[in-house]
């Protein structure tokens, strides 16, 4: 079947580093800068390969619109954004506009998908799939909708399904960037000011609101990172948290690049 052939052994190696709180466009450089140099090293055949990279990271309040975007979905005035303390960002992902904020985790996958499977519809299946296992781990079951990107809490009386993560990716070349946005203990009160993701007749939720009680990000980020290994069939070797320049010194660009 197209897109499913696995790849050899020991190239599915991926450094997971935690940013902490860190702003959008400097997180949004660090994962062009590793793109860049993953697209680099497979352009020079570097042997052995480097490994995958998966940034994770909270963002001080910020909405950032998809390139295929409708800039209508944003319905606060520059003055409501600034008294929020947000900004918006016009990026270069796929989806609409979103909303990340202290609360939240968001994960950034930096992988060449030669070496899973060449395959955008099951990567983020896959996504999906991680961050429904790792809700499951906290005691909140959440599904999929068919023909929407995401994971949601199913319909109770009072509302209909409610968003708990968000995704939009890029690829260049099969090495992806972007990625999920999942809500922990986020301030909801920020997606009065969108119309999230452009859907206008389902909700925004969280775990929190879900359960009851805030749950650490901390441990929400182990299990994140547990499941991606275990879905994607990979060796997560979780690094810590670490700064751009630390990160970017493991992945040297090709000794090519420099003659």
């Amino acid at each position: 079947m197209p897109g499913r052939a696995s790849p050899p052994a020991g190239t599915r190696s991926i450094q997971a580093f935690h940013l902490g709180l860190a702003d959008y466009e400097s997180t949004w450089r660090l994962q062009k800068d590793l793109q860049s140099r993953l697209v680099l090293a497979k352009r020079a055949d570097t042997r052995p390969r480097p490994p995958h990279a998966l940034l994770t990271v909270e963002h001080p309040p910020v909405y950032t619109l998809g390139k295929s975007g409708d800039a209508a979905h944003l319905i606060a005035s520059d003055e409501e954004l600034a008294a929020a303390g947000a900004t918006l960002v016009h990026i270069d992902r796929g989806g609409d506009i979103t909303f990340h904020g202290p609360g939240q985790l968001v994960a950034y996958p930096v992988l060449d998908l030669d070496r899973f499977y060449t395959d955008i519809h099951r990567y983020l299946r896959d996504l999906e799939e991680v961050v429904i296992r790792t809700c499951a781990d906290v005691n909140l079951a959440t599904c999929r909708i068919d023909g929407l990107t995401g994971v949601w809490v199913k319909p109770n009386t009072d509302s209909p399904e409610r968003k708990i993560c968000a995704m939009g990716i890029r690829c260049s070349r099969w090495v992806t960037s972007h990625g999920l946005a999942l809500n922990v203990n986020t301030d909801l009160a920020h997606f009065d000011r969108i119309v999230p993701c452009g859907i206008a007749d389902r909700g925004v939720t969280s775990i929190e609101r879900e359960l009851g009680h805030p749950v650490d990000v901390a441990r929400v980020r182990e299990l994140l990172l547990v499941h991606f290994a275990r879905v994607f069939e990979a060796d997560v070797s979780d690094l810590g948290t670490a700064g751009s320049d630390a990160i970017l010194s493991a992945y040297p660009p090709p000794a090519e690049v420099h003659s």
